[in-house]
C-alpha cells in the first residue's frame, strides 16, 4: 500500500464514520479533521468518487523558458565563440550586439545545451573542431591555453602508455625505536598505477637512485618496455648536479628524462599523494597496531606483501583503470605501448636521417654532439666509469 492509497482510505473512512454516527463533529474529532476539511473531502467524492480524494500537488510546473530561437541560437554559438566568458559577460556583451537577455537567461539556455560550466564548453568546442575542421579564433586558443595552465596547477598528468611518466616521490612513515626514522621511497608508473616501493633510514640521492636501479628499471626491462619520463618534487634528493648528484647521474645513465613540480604545489604530483593516503590508511595504520617492528626488514616484507596485493588485486579507479587492477592495465596496454615506442623509433630515424642530409648539403664536416651533452654543448662526463652506488646497489656499466 503506498502513501497515496492510505491517505484515500483514511479520507474515506472519515467520510463513512460521519454517515454511521450521523454526527459530523463527533467523526471529525475522531480521525482529527476540521469540519472545513470533511466537507471538502465530500464534495471531492460527490464529484469524481474515490480517487478525487488523492492529494493533488500545487506545485506549479517549471515551465521552460521562453526564449525566442534565434536568441538561443546566438547564446549557444556565443559560447562557443568565447568559452571562457560567464554568464554575466556574456550578457553584457550580446547586449551590445543587440541581443538582450539577462545572464539568468544566459545560464539557462547552456543548461538545456549542457554548456554551464567552462570545462563543458570547451569540451564542445574540441569536439566541433574536430568534426567540422573549424578554424580557432584568438579567443578560443587562449581559453584552451587557459585549460591547460588549469591542468597544470591542479596537477593533472598527461601520459599516453605504460613507461611514458613515472612519479616518484619520498614518503616519512614515522619512528621506530631502535631503527630511528623511516622513510618510503615510492614510484608509480601513471598510466597503469603499478606501484613500486622501498624502506629507508635516511633520505637522500643514493636512496632514491637505489628504488629505480633495485625494482623500477628491472621491471621494465622484464617486458621490454623503456621507461622514458620521471616526474618528482624539487627536493634535494631528486635535484642537484648531475657531476655530484647520485640520482641525476642515474638519470642520465638509464636515458631518462627528469621534469620537476610546481614550486610550492604537491598537488602536481597528486598521483603519488594520494597512493600515500592510501598507504597509510590500508597499511600502516594498520600494521603498526598489530605489531611491534624490530627492525626494517620485517615491515618491509609485510610491506611488499600489500603491494602487491595492490598491484594484482585491488581495483583501482584510475583514468585509464576502468575499474581493473592495475597489473591488469599494465597487460591489456604493452601493445600500445610498444606500438608507441615503434612510432617513436621511426620520428627519430627520419629526424636523423633529415639531419645528415642536412649537414652534407652544408658541405662542411660536423661533428655530432654527443647525446648526453650538457645546455652548454660540453660532455656530460668523460669517460662513464663503473658507478658504484655503495652498499645496497648493484654495480651498472655504461657500454
Amino acid at each position: 500500500m503506498n502513501t497515496e492509497t492510505k491517505v484515500i482510505k483514511t479520507k474515506l473512512g472519515l467520510l463513512n464514520l460521519a454517515e454511521q454516527l450521523g454526527n459530523v463533529s463527533q467523526a471529525c474529532k475522531i480521525f482529527g479533521y476540521s469540519r472545513d476539511s470533511f466537507y471538502r473531502y465530500k464534495e471531492l467524492y460527490d464529484q469524481g468518487g474515490e480517487m478525487a480524494l488523492a492529494d493533488l500537488s500545487r506545485k506549479q510546473p517549471n515551465r521552460k523558458n521562453r526564449i525566442e530561437p534565434a536568441i538561443e541560437e546566438r547564446v549557444v554559438s556565443f559560447a562557443f565563440e568565447y568559452p571562457a566568458y560567464g554568464q554575466l559577460r556574456a550578457s553584457n556583451e550580446l547586449k551590445k550586439e543587440g541581443v538582450f537577455i539577462s545572464p539568468c537567461g544566459v545560464r539557462c539556455v547552456w543548461l538545456r545545451h549542457d554548456l554551464e560550466t567552462f570545462k563543458k564548453r570547451l569540451k564542445a568546442l574540441e569536439a566541433k573542431v574536430a568534426q567540422e575542421g573549424l578554424v580557432l579564433t584568438e579567443a578560443q586558443v587562449a581559453a584552451m591555453e587557459r585549460a591547460k595552465e588549469e591542468k597544470r596547477a591542479q596537477g593533472e598528468i598527461e601520459t599516453h602508455h605504460p613507461g611514458y611518466l613515472g612519479a616518484q616521490d619520498t614518503y616519512y612513515v614515522g619512528t621506530i625505536k631502535g631503527v630511528g626514522r623511516i622513510y618510503q621511497q615510492t614510484f608509480i608508473d601513471t598510466y597503469a598505477k603499478i606501484a613500486h616501493v622501498k624502506l629507508y633510514d635516511r633520505k637522500n640521492a643514493l636512496v632514491a637512485a637505489d628504488l629505480l636501479n633495485d625494482r623500477v628499471i628491472p621491471f621494465y626491462d622484464k617486458h621490454d618496455i623503456p621507461l622514458l619520463r620521471i616526474l618528482t618534487d624539487r627536493g634535494t634528493e631528486y635535484c642537484g648536479s648531475r657531476e655530484h648528484h647520485e640520482y641525476q647521474l642515474y638519470l642520465a645513465i638509464e636515458d631518462i628524462d627528469h621534469s620537476r613540480t610546481k614550486a610550492k604545489s604537491p598537488q602536481t604530483n597528486g598521483i603519488c599523494e594520494r597512493f600515500h593516503r592510501t598507504i597509510q590508511d590500508e597499511f600502516y595504520a594498520v600494521a603498526f597496531r598489530k605489531k611491534i617492528y624490530q627492525n626494517l626488514e620485517e615491515l618491509q616484507q609485510d610491506l611488499d606483501l600489500w603491494v602487491d596485493h595492490y598491484n594484482q588485486e585491488r581495483t583501482h579507479s584510475g583514468k585509464y583503470c576502468y575499474g581493473k587492477t592495475p597489473m591488469q592495465t599494465w597487460n591489456d596496454s604493452l601493445d600500445l605501448a610498444k606500438e608507441k615506442l615503434l612510432d617513436r623509433q621511426n620520428e627519430n630515424f627520419v629526424t636523423l636521417m633529415s639531419q645528415g642530409e642536412a649537414e652534407v648539403g652544408s658541405g662542411g664536416d660536423q661533428p655530432t654532439r654527443n647525446n648526453l651533452a650538457d645546455r652548454n654543448g660540453e660532455g656530460l662526463i668523460e669517460p662513464l666509469v663503473p658507478i658504484h652506488f655503495g652498499s645496497g646497489i648493484p654495480e651498472k656499466t655504461q657500454n
